[in-house]
């Protein structure tokens, strides 16, 4: 059995707010979880856009591209920081990278899933993948986001 693997970009910019605060001032762009297990929650619910790759991928290329098939639009230009791998609950290997950039959370055009739903009906019903995004200053964050995910925002924030 291969490895499990998963990649994603965490953007990041200036926040409006003011640039000496603890965080540096920066906001992250989260994605909240699409489909019917995830509707009604929202603290631990949103993740950092990403997705699974084989291993004849570039894990950045991968990154990259399921950025576009998550959130529906191409993914900003590099630099990418590397923000490491973790090993999360599950056994999946995800890998992350940083990118400064701005990106208005009304342009997402959400890629899709299909499951069974209601389970054991018989019936199929396709949902987004993530079914919206928004951007949110580091200590509101790490409330949303699922737990597995939270070392990535740390190491981004402990970037020079």
């Amino acid at each position: 059995m291969t490895q499990k693997r998963s990649a994603g970009l965490l953007l990041f910019r200036t926040a409006a707010g003011p640039a000496g605060s603890p965080d540096g001032g920066i906001e992250v762009l989260l994605g909240h979880m699409g489909g019917p297990f995830w509707e009604h929650k929202d603290d631990g619910s949103w993740a950092i856009p990403k997705g699974e790759y084989e291993e004849d991928e570039a894990p950045i290329d991968a990154a990259r591209r399921e950025f576009t098939e998550e959130i529906g639009l191409p993914p900003p230009e590099g630099p990418y920081l590397p923000l490491g791998e973790l090993r999360i609950p599950g056994g999946k290997l995800v890998t992350i990278w940083a990118v400064r950039a701005d990106l208005d959370p009304a342009l997402m055009v959400p890629g899709t899933f299909t499951m069974e739903w209601p389970p054991h009906s018989g019936r199929t019903q396709e949902f987004p993948e993530l079914d919206r995004v928004a951007w949110f200053a580091p200590a509101v964050a790490e409330t949303k986001l699922i737990p597995s995910q939270i070392p990535f925002l740390q190491r981004l924030l402990g970037l020079p």
